[in-house]
């Protein structure tokens, strides 16, 4: 199945500092973990991802991609379209490589609730792990499908889920009948 989801940058930047501002050290790892545990759960519950990312499997577990490339333009080696380059410098910043410090707080508008729930359980159940911890807990079975580096398709991550089959069914067609 094709990627069912748009990614959307913008709610990405304010995803990033939504976390931020709820995490002690908030690396890149953290989160980009923080993210996938909240996208499985809205993906679980809602049938959706929070941002529309992709995750890709690397060697400390699933990154989602489009957010990893904004922390990355942010820190200063990655290519994007000079918009979001100045829309991220204004929101936050990256010091020592792979901490992300606020420029101002996240804009909660741009969150559901649904959103803000999962992400809140991904914080509070995931936020205060150890990189180890939370690299092992990502080596999931979806992670362990692919080769590293490869994209993770989202039939792999629904197959962590429960309801599978149902869930497939609603991703291939959302809105049956129509």
């Amino acid at each position: 199945m094709k990627h069912p989801f748009i990614f959307k940058a913008e709610k990405s930047v304010e995803t990033i500092l939504y976390i931020v501002q709820n995490v002690k050290q908030p690396t890149f790892h953290r989160i980009s973990k923080i993210m996938y545990f909240a996208d499985k759960a809205h993906l679980e519950k809602y049938g959706r991802f929070i941002c529309g990312d992709s995750y890709v499997a690397m060697k400390h577990g699933p990154v989602p991609s489009g957010t990893y490339d904004i922390l990355k333009v942010t820190r200063g080696n990655g290519f994007s379209p000079l918009s979001l380059v100045n829309f991220t410098h204004q929101a936050f910043t990256i010091v020592e490589k792979f901490l992300v410090k606020p420029l101002r707080p996240a804009l909660i508008v741009h969150f559901s609730d649904s959103d803000l729930e999962c992400l809140d359980n991904a914080i509070e159940t995931y936020g205060h792990l150890s990189f180890s911890q939370l690299t092992d807990l990502s080596h999931d079975q979806a992670w362990q499908a692919v080769d590293e580096n490869d994209c993770i398709n989202i039939e792999q991550i629904v197959a962590t889920l429960t309801d599978t089959e149902n869930l497939l069914d609603y991703l291939h067609d959302p809105y049956p009948g129509l």
